[in-house]
C-alpha cells in the first residue's frame, strides 16, 4: 500500500511539470549544445569539446545550430525541442542575447541548468552561468598591444573598427569597448558602440563575422579615409578580409590589425604577417567544462559560480604575437599554435 501512494506521488509530480530528482530517472543526463552556426571553426571546435566531454561522463548530447550568424528563431526552435526532450541542462551560444531570454526562462522554469557560453545574455542573470572569454580583457589585451607597437604615431592613428552586427551582442561590444580602452581612447559609456568622439575613430562598420563582411566593410571605411593605419575586427575571419581590401587597395603595409579568437588559422596569420597580433581563448574547454557542470548539477544540484571579481566563469584568454611588446603580456606563434582553440 505505501508503495503505490509512493508511485502514485511520483505520477503526480511529473504530471504537474516537476522535474523527479535525477537519481530517479531512467537513463542518461541529458544535455543540448545550441550554437549560431556549425560551419564557424570556433564553434566546430566547441561541438568538438562537449561531444567529447559528453562521451567521457555517460551524457547523451544533442546539438543544435542557427543557419548562419544571427538566426535567432532556429536557436529559440532547438531552446523547445531540449525541453521538450527532457533535458537537464542547456549550454548556448546567443545569437540574439535580449530576445532569446524568454524561452530559456522557460526551459529554467522547469529546472533545467542554463549556461551562456562564449557569449554573456542580456542580463546576464538570464543564465544560471556563464562559461565565457574575457572579452572586454581580450580586446583590451591588443589595443594596448596596438598602442605600444604604434609608439609616438598612436597620436595620430586612424582606427577603423569591423564589428559584428548592428544588433551588438554583447560579445561584440565587450572586444569592441576592450579594445579602445586598451588604445587609451575614452569609451564614455562601457556598453555602448560608436559613443566615442575621439578624431582618431575614422568610423565603424559590421562584418557579421566573416571574411566577405570584413572585406566590405574595410573597403567602406577606406573611401571615408584612405589614411587608416590601425584595424580592430571582431575575429580573424573578418581580419582576413579586411586584409584583402587592403591589397586590393595597395595598403597593406600601411595598416596593423588587430583581431580576437586565436584559432589555428587565425595564429597562421598572425605567423604570416597578415594579423599583427591575437587574444586567444579557448572555446573547446569552454564546451566541456559547461557539460562536466551539467553532469554535476543534475547528480546533486550544484550550480557552477563565477570568478572571483567577475560575473562569469572565466575560461581564460591569451594574446598572440610574435612582435612582443614591453608591459603586454603575450604568447608566441609558437605556443598558439600549439594551444589554438584547445
Amino acid at each position: 500500500m505505501k508503495l503505490r501512494t509512493l508511485l502514485s506521488s511520483a505520477a503526480a509530480l511529473v504530471l504537474a511539470g516537476y522535474a523527479l530528482p535525477a537519481a530517479a530517472q531512467d537513463g542518461p543526463v541529458k544535455a543540448c549544445l545550441i550554437t549560431k552556426t556549425d560551419i564557424n571553426p570556433f564553434f566546430v571546435k566547441m561541438k568538438e569539446g562537449a561531444t567529447a566531454k559528453a562521451q567521457e561522463l555517460g551524457v547523451e548530447l544533442s546539438t543544435y545550430a542557427g543557419k548562419v550568424d544571427g538566426d535567432h528563431e532556429t536557436q529559440v526552435q532547438a531552446v523547445e525541442s531540449c525541453i521538450a526532450a527532457g533535458a537537464k541542462g542547456i549550454l548556448i551560444t546567443a545569437s540574439d542575447t535580449k530576445a532569446i531570454t524568454d524561452v530559456l526562462g522557460q526551459a529554467r522554469d522547469k529546472g533545467m541548468l542554463v549556461i551562456a557560453l562564449d557569449t554573456p545574455l542580456e542580463p546576464i542573470d538570464a543564465a544560471d552561468a556563464t562559461f565565457a572569454t574575457d572579452n572586454f580583457k581580450a580586446g583590451q589585451l591588443i589595443g594596448q598591444w596596438a598602442k605600444a607597437k604604434m609608439g609616438a604615431d598612436a597620436e595620430n592613428a586612424k582606427i577603423a573598427l569591423l564589428d559584428l552586427s548592428p544588433a551588438a551582442p554583447s560579445v561584440d561590444v565587450l572586444r569592441d569597448q576592450g579594445f579602445l580602452d586598451g588604445f587609451g581612447i575614452d569609451i564614455k559609456d562601457k556598453n555602448t558602440i560608436g559613443d566615442e568622439d575621439d578624431p582618431r575613430i575614422v568610423g565603424h562598420d559590421v562584418t557579421s563575422g566573416n571574411e566577405e563582411g570584413g572585406r566590405t566593410a574595410m573597403e567602406s571605411l577606406l573611401q571615408r579615409d584612405p589614411g587608416i593605419n590601425l584595424v580592430y575586427t571582431i575575429n580573424e575571419p573578418a581580419a582576413a578580409g579586411a586584409y584583402e581590401a587592403l591589397q586590393s587597395f595597395g595598403l597593406a603595409d600601411q595598416a596593423i590589425i588587430v583581431s580576437v579568437d586565436g584559432g589555428c588559422p587565425g595564429v597562421k596569420n598572425v605567423q604570416e604577417g597578415v594579423i599583427g597580433a591575437t587574444s586567444q581563448q579557448y572555446p573547446l574547454d569552454m564546451a566541456a567544462q559547461g557539460v562536466e557542470a551539467i553532469a554535476q548539477f543534475a547528480k546533486d544540484g550544484t550550480v557552477p559560480q563565477p570568478s572571483e571579481g567577475l560575473d562569469f566563469v572565466n575560461t581564460g584568454v591569451n594574446l598572440v604575437t610574435d612582435q612582443p611588446q614591453e608591459g603586454v603580456p603575450s604568447i608566441s606563434v609558437e605556443e598558439g599554435l600549439d594551444r589554438c582553440w584547445g
